[in-house]
């Protein structure tokens, strides 16, 4: 009888999903710059406002006074001054637990803010998060700090020696809110309306 001829043992070689996949590969290297998509709401005739205008606005030190709108249990509004900070395209700011906008929070996230900067208004919308990690921590409270406020840390919050009143007593919790959808209105020229629209919200 014929031997039998032993069959090849060799073991395929395995393959990684970067070389099947150059396009998943390449985002791994390359992370996109996210960029809002825009839609022209004026009526007159004016272009699209440039997220950029808003973003430099955003972005200028201690520009505005940020109004907060949450819901109460109830689905009545709820609207409250707070001091806020845009910190790499997020809104930072803190609340006191016992206070009504953190209730309202505590229940249903979602929010909008305001703010009137120099030559455009805001409107943005988005889900407030809860922030409890040290090291963001630290560094709101020393961009806090930087601005006149003398924040510091204690456990998963911030404190210091006052607040505004409707912050509520010490301590305070702090948030994070990265829009989701923003509404900007020209209050100089160049005139304008425009609704941008963002990827993700945390």
């Amino acid at each position: 009888m014929a031997k039998k001829v032993p069959a090849n043992k060799t073991k395929p070689k395995k393959t990684s999903a970067e070389t099947t996949s150059p396009v998943r590969s390449a985002a791994k290297r390359v992370a996109p710059k996210a960029e809002p998509t825009h839609k022209n709401l004026d009526i007159y005739g004016a272009k699209p406002l440039p997220w950029s205008r808003a973003l430099k606005q955003l972005e200028a030190s201690g520009a505005g006074t940020y109004w907060l709108a949450t819901t109460k249990p109830d689905g009545r509004p709820h609207v409250a001054a707070v001091g806020a900070l845009w910190v790499d395209g997020k809104i930072y700011f803190v609340s006191g637990a016992r206070t009504r906008k953190s209730r309202n929070l505590a229940a249903n996230p979602s929010c909008v803010f305001s703010v009137s900067l120099t030559g455009i208004d805001l409107v943005l919308e988005g889900i407030a998060i809860r922030v409890t990690d040290r090291p963001t921590l630290l560094r709101l409270a020393q961009r806090y700090a930087a601005q006149g406020w003398p924040a510091s840390v204690a456990d998963q919050t911030l404190t210091a020696e006052y607040s505004a009143p409707s912050a509520g007593p010490p301590p305070w919790n702090l948030y994070v809110l990265r829009p989701a959808t923003v509404f900007g209105v020209a209050t100089a020229a160049p005139s304008g309306a425009t609704r941008w629209t963002f990827g993700q919200t945390c």
